[in-house]
C-alpha cells in the first residue's frame, strides 16, 4: 500500500508560468478601470437624471397647473372700480352736488431710480411742492400716494413723462358747481368721499352706491398686454332732487347775507315754504361755508342752524293763541279786550313792549298792535290746557319730520309736570316766551294758517332718481288739521292788519299784493350763562294773503342796530318775497283786504 503526501492533490508548480501571470496583471486591472468608472459615472448620472426628471414630472404634471396659478396670481391685482355717488339737484334738476371721475397718483418707491428728478418733473403738473413729492416716493414701502383725486387730464399730463414706477388708480371727486349755494342744507364730504354733514350725511348710505372690482395682470406695475380681464360694473348711488328753486335760494341767500352784515348781528336764517305741500323752496343760513373747501370753515358755519338751533319765537308765536282763541270762540276779531299798563300774573307784572296807558283794543287789534297783556287776557278765554293742545298740534316741541341730521324738535314745557310748569308758564307762552321752536318750524306754524288750518309736513326732498336715471317722486303727506279753514282765514284777515297802517308792519306791504305777517322780538336764552342775553328779531309772512301760495320767515339773531322786527328782518322779508311772487309767476291779488276794527 502506497502512502501519499500533503501535496499529492496540488498541480506541480511551474515557476515560469507564475512569472507570467504577474506580469500580464497590471495589463488586465488597467483594461477593467476605465469601464468601472463610466459605469460608475453613468449611473450617477442616470440617477442625478432620474431626479431632475422626477421634479420636473411633479411640476409640470403633477403641481403644473397649480403653480402656474400661483404664477399668474403674483401678477393679477385688483383694482376697485369706484362707484359715482349720487348727485343732487334743484327742483328744476340743476346740479348742486355731482361726482365726477378722478385719479390717484401712485407709486412704486423701489422703481424710482431718480427721486430728485422724478419730484422735480411731477411737481409743477401736481402743483405739489418738490419736497413733498421726494418725501411721497422714498418711503420704505412698495406703494405710497402722491396726489390724490386729480383730473383726468392732469393725469394724462403724469402718464405722458412715462416715469417708471409712477402709476395711477381710479377714484372719485366730489365737486359742488354753485359753490356756497345751498351748502348748509346739502352738507360736504371728507378725504374718503363719505359724507360728513347736511343731507350728505343723512343720505350717505343712499347716495354710495356699490363699488366693482377690475383684475388685470401686472408685471413692474404694468399691464400685461392681451392679458385676461375680469370686472365687475359699480353700481352707482341714488340720486337726490331737491324741493330747493336754485334761483331763488341763491337771491335769498345773498339778501340775507347782506342785512345780517348790515345790522352787525351774529347771524341769520330764513326759510321760504309752499304751504299747498309742504316744499321748502329756499332755506339760507348765514354765515355759510363752500363745501368745495369744507375743512377751511369753523364748524359752526357749517351746521343747517334753520334746524339745528332753536330760539324763541316771541310775537309771531301770538299767531297760534290767536288760532286757538278763535277756534274755541273764546273771542274773534271784534271782540273788545281793555288792555291795562301792567297785568299780574302768578307774583309776576307782566307789561308790553313799549310803555302805554289803558289801551281799548279788538283781538284783531291786540294782534296788530302785538300786545302781550291783550294776547294773555285772550289766551285766559280758553284757559291753559287748551292752549297747551294747540300749541302740540302746531307741533312745538316735536321733530318736523324732515329727518334732517342734527334737528332740534324745540320745547314746549309739560303741563302734567310741576317741574317744568308755574303759576307764569300759561301767560308767557301765550305771547310767545317760555317754549323754543327751530326756524322751520315757526315757518310751518305760518303755513298751518296758510294752508287753511292743515299742518304739511315741511319737505326737502322732491324725489330719487336710481342708478338707470328712473326717477320716483317722494311721496306728499296728507297732513294734520289743526285748526277750521274758517279760523285760518280770519287769522290771515287779521294778520293783513299787522302790515296795515295800523300795525307794526306797515313797510311789508308789496305792491299787487295782499300781505299778512307777523313781527317777533324775543329775548335770547344763553345755554352757557343760564339767562337771557341779546335779542332775536323776526318777521315771517305769506302772500297773496286771501290765498297764499309762499310763506317765508326771517330771523336775525343778536342785531346791533335795532332790535325791532319789522326794521331787522322786514326788509329781507319784503325783498325777497317780491321777487319769489314774480319769478313763481303769481298772479297778483284781485281783492282788496278787508278792514278789521282795532280799537273800540
Amino acid at each position: 500500500m502506497s502512502t501519499s503526501t500533503p501535496q499529492s492533490s496540488q498541480r506541480p508548480s511551474n515557476p515560469e508560468r507564475r512569472t507570467e501571470q504577474l506580469q500580464r496583471g497590471p495589463v488586465m486591472l488597467e483594461l477593467e478601470s476605465p469601464r468601472k468608472r463610466i459605469r460608475f459615472t453613468t449611473l450617477i448620472f442616470l440617477i442625478v437624471m432620474s431626479i431632475y426628471m422626477t421634479r420636473l414630472v411633479e411640476l409640470q404634471i403633477i403641481r403644473g397647473p397649480e403653480l402656474a396659478a400661483t404664477a399668474q396670481n403674483s401678477r393679477l391685482q385688483t383694482l376697485a372700480l369706484p362707484a359715482l355717488r349720487g348727485d343732487f339737484t334743484d327742483l328744476n334738476g340743476i346740479p348742486i352736488a355731482t361726482t365726477v371721475m378722478a385719479r390717484n397718483v401712485t407709486v412704486d418707491p423701489t422703481l424710482i431710480t431718480d427721486p430728485e428728478g422724478t419730484a422735480a418733473a411731477l411737481s409743477p403738473i401736481l402743483g405739489i411742492p418738490v419736497a413733498d413729492i421726494i418725501a411721497s416716493i422714498t418711503v420704505d414701502s412698495r406703494f405710497s400716494y402722491v396726489a390724490k383725486r386729480i383730473t383726468p387730464e392732469t393725469w394724462k399730463a403724469v402718464a405722458e413723462l412715462e416715469i417708471p414706477g409712477v402709476f395711477s388708480e381710479p377714484t372719485t371727486n366730489r365737486v359742488y358747481p354753485n359753490g356756497s349755494l345751498a351748502a348748509t342744507v346739502v352738507g360736504y364730504v371728507g378725504a374718503e368721499g363719505t359724507g360728513l354733514g347736511g343731507l350728505e350725511y343723512g343720505l350717505n348710505d343712499q347716495l354710495m352706491g356699490t363699488d366693482g372690482k377690475l383684475t388685470v395682470e401686472r408685471v413692474n406695475g404694468r399691464e400685461i398686454p392681451a392679458s385676461e380681464r375680469q370686472s365687475i360694473d359699480p353700481i352707482n348711488g341714488l340720486s337726490v332732487r331737491l324741493t330747493i328753486d336754485s334761483d331763488l335760494q341763491a337771491m335769498l341767500e345773498k339778501t340775507l347775507g347782506e342785512q345780517v352784515v348790515a345790522t352787525g348781528a351774529e347771524g341769520g336764517v330764513s326759510v321760504i315754504m309752499d304751504p299747498s305741500t309742504g316744499n321748502i323752496l329756499a332755506m339760507a343760513t348765514y354765515p355759510t361755508f363752500d363745501p368745495n373747501d369744507a375743512f377751511a370753515t369753523d364748524d359752526r358755519a357749517k351746521r343747517n342752524t334753520t334746524v339745528t338751533d332753536v330760539f324763541e319765537p316771541g310775537s309771531t308765536s301770538k299767531v297760534m293763541t290767536m288760532a286757538s282763541v278763535i277756534e274755541e270762540g273764546g273771542a274773534n276779531p271784534a271782540t273788545q279786550i281793555k288792555v291795562p299798563n301792567r297785568l299780574k300774573r302768578g307774583g309776576t307784572s307782566f307789561k308790553d313792549y313799549n310803555e302805554h296807558g289803558e289801551l281799548h283794543l279788538t283781538l284783531a287789534g291786540v294782534l296788530a298792535k302785538s300786545s302781550n297783556i291783550g294776547t294773555i287776557l285772550a289766551s285766559e278765554t280758553i284757559g291753559q290746557e287748551k292752549l297747551y293742545e294747540y300749541l302740540k298740534k302746531f307741533g312745538i316741541g316735536q321733530s318736523t319730520g324732515m329727518n334732517f341730521p342734527g334737528e332740534s324738535t324745540g320745547s314746549l314745557p309739560n303741563i302734567n309736570d310741576e317741574n317744568q310748569w308755574s303759576d307764569t308758564t300759561f301767560p308767557t307762552l301765550a305771547f310767545g316766551q317760555g317754549l323754543s321752536v327751530n326756524a322751520v318750524q315757526a315757518t310751518s306754524v305760518f303755513a298751518t294758517i296758510a294752508n287753511d288750518g292743515v299742518r304739511m309736513v315741511p319737505r326737502l326732498i322732491a324725489g330719487y332718481s336710481n342708478a338707470d336715471g328712473v326717477y320716483e317722486p317722494s311721496t306728499i303727506d296728507s297732513g294734520i288739521r289743526v285748526v277750521s279753514s274758517d279760523t285760518a282765514k280770519t287769522v290771515r284777515e287779521m294778520l293783513e292788519g299787522v302790515v296795515s297802517e295800523d300795525g307794526t308792519a306797515k313797510n311789508m306791504q308789496i305792491p299787487g299784493y295782499r300781505v299778512g305777517g307777523k313781527t317777533g322780538t324775543a329775548n335770547r336764552y344763553d345755554q352757557a350763562t343760564g339767562r337771557y342775553s341779546g335779542y332775536t328779531s323776526s318777521f315771517i309772512g305769506m302772500a297773496p294773503a286771501e290765498k297764499p301760495a309762499l310763506v317765508m320767515s326771517v330771523s336775525i339773531h343778536n342785531p346791533k342796530t335795532s332790535t325791532y322786527g319789522s326794521v331787522v328782518a322786514g326788509p329781507v322779508f319784503k325783498k325777497v318775497m317780491t321777487y319769489a311772487l314774480a319769478h313763481n309767476k303769481v298772479p297778483p291779488s284781485t281783492t282788496k283786504p278787508p278792514k278789521l276794527p282795532v280799537e273800540w
